[in-house]
């Protein structure tokens, strides 16, 4: 079963901003050091999602749990700079989710060197020195697994669900394939 465990959705608003001016006006959710970074962190809550804001409109949220999530935060977002002034309704130009972020199991330890002979090496990286997981990038799918010797896998970059999921299904299947083999 592949469960979301994080939503990245960006968006932009029409209009240039001062985050200088932001940050003053909205101290208390926003944190802003352009000396560090050229974004203005947006938090409501002490473990809200994050949100990134730019001097050109654009604005990233991360960290939240679904779609629903990043439109709820995306709102209060829009309502706080609208009711302070900053934007107006009009300036919102779009908003889309650009990847899921999943987690999912195969239940069982793995070897990951034999692993990325069986999968191929065109399609894995696995080197334990640099990173602890198997890289695969599955070729018929649009994102990436990253495949822990415990058997946990990360699923990331899918722009949809159905795509983590269909990953995830088919990479099952190879190991499947794979230890029948053997």
């Amino acid at each position: 079963m592949v469960q979301v465990v994080n939503v990245v959705a960006s968006g932009a608003l029409d209009v240039e901003l001062d985050l200088q001016a932001v940050a003053r006006e909205l101290d208390d959710v926003v944190d802003y050091d352009p000396e560090k970074y050229p974004g203005a962190y947006f938090r409501f809550g002490d473990d809200a999602p994050l949100i990134t804001l730019y001097r050109t409109g654009k604005y990233i949220i991360t960290g939240a749990s679904s779609e629903a999530e990043a439109g709820r935060l995306r709102d209060e977002f829009l309502a706080v700079l609208y009711r302070h002034g900053i934007v107006s309704a009009a300036d919102d130009a779009w908003f889309t989710v650009q990847n899921y972020v999943c987690m999912a199991d195969m239940e069982r330890p793995l070897n990951l060197s034999a692993l990325a002979i069986g999968l191929g090496l065109e399609v894995t990286e696995y080197e334990p020195e640099q990173f602890p997981g198997l890289v695969y990038r599955p070729q018929d799918q649009m994102c990436v697994l990253l495949v822990f010797a415990s058997g946990k896998v990360v699923i990331t970059g899918a722009q949809e669900i159905d795509t983590a999921e269909t990953a995830f299904s088919a990479f099952r299947e190879s190991i499947e394939t794979l230890l029948e083999s053997e």
